[in-house]
């Protein structure tokens, strides 16, 4: 009779334990699945890879003589210029300029964008008002307005500084007021049954909802007001690192227009890494696939 219990004892074990293990592969499966879909760990600057890369090409083109040095001159003769002007005091003149510029017309348009998209985001009014005049202004190539701010605001800095801001106001008005738009229906529900008062309401549903489209549009817009000073230095001004390289092309010097795109695209990059690293501080709540 106890053999008999035993053997009873054993085989339900057995019964019960077979499913369990058969799940529990099952899960394993299933986590190494998500593991591999995954892009898995976050590597260290990663985003010099690329540029590293390039570097690392255009010096052996321009050493193995691939390249005209008339056309593209080598790396060490562009940093060996670089160091002149340094030396020399144009260039830290001209960088000086250009920040003040672009930090200006940056400031201004990113104030707007986030007001108007505010006003556009949460009333009906102001969504009929604002919305439609942003997408017609979004429709207009901003550098075509170039000629109209010049009869309007001269030839001076103000107009530099307006196009720079325009720029900047639309990705940051685009990107945030989509990000409004697309909030849950439900959260506003729940804010009213929980009695939130409208800046309560705005403090903690709508600026976590809109803060990750408000990072797409705020790096849309530092880009833009770099790519904007390169076109807008090169009209009636007498410093900055766009007039540098004008000069520079009116007198066939090749070198100096690579150390001014090259600071342009270290000041860009730059500003484009800290953007991200503030975009990952302030969402550090949130699971994404980057994350």
């Amino acid at each position: 009779m106890t053999a008999v219990t035993t053997t009873t004892h054993t085989t339900t074990s057995t019964t019960t334990t077979a499913p369990l293990t058969a799940l529990a592969e099952e899960g394993t499966r299933q986590v190494r699945r998500r593991r591999r879909l995954a892009p898995g760990k976050r590597l260290p600057a990663t985003r010099l890879v690329g540029p590293a890369t390039v570097l690392a090409l255009w010096s052996v083109a321009s050493a193995a003589g691939l390249l005209d040095p008339g056309a593209i001159p080598a790396p060490w003769t562009v940093l060996e210029t670089g160091s002149r002007l340094w030396t020399a005091g144009t260039l830290p003149d001209d960088i000086l300029t250009s920040l003040q510029r672009a930090a200006t017309g940056f400031a201004i348009g990113l104030t707007v964008g986030i007001l108007l998209a505010l006003t556009s985001g949460l009333t009906r009014t102001g969504e009929a008002l604002i919305d439609g005049t942003v997408n017609l202004n979004r429709a207009i190539p901003t550098l075509g307005l170039i000629p109209l701010f010049i009869l309007w605001l001269g030839i001076g800095e103000t107009f530099k500084i307006a196009i720079i801001a325009i720029v900047v106001y639309i990705p940051v008005y685009l990107n945030t007021h989509a990000a409004l738009s697309g909030i849950d229906s439900r959260f506003v529900e729940l804010a009213e049954v929980q009695g939130l008062s409208k800046l309560q309401f705005i403090r903690q549903v709508v600026i976590p909802g809109a803060l990750p489209g408000f990072f797409v549009g705020l790096r849309l817009g530092v880009t833009g007001s770099w790519l904007g000073l390169v076109v807008l230095e090169q009209i009636n001004a007498t410093s900055g690192l766009g007039y540098m390289m004008f000069q520079a092309q009116n007198y066939g010097q090749t070198d100096v227009i690579l150390v001014g795109l090259v600071v342009y695209g270290i000041f860009g990059l730059i500003s484009d890494s800290a953007v991200r690293l503030i975009e990952r501080r302030v969402l550090s709540w949130r699971r994404t696939l980057s994350s």
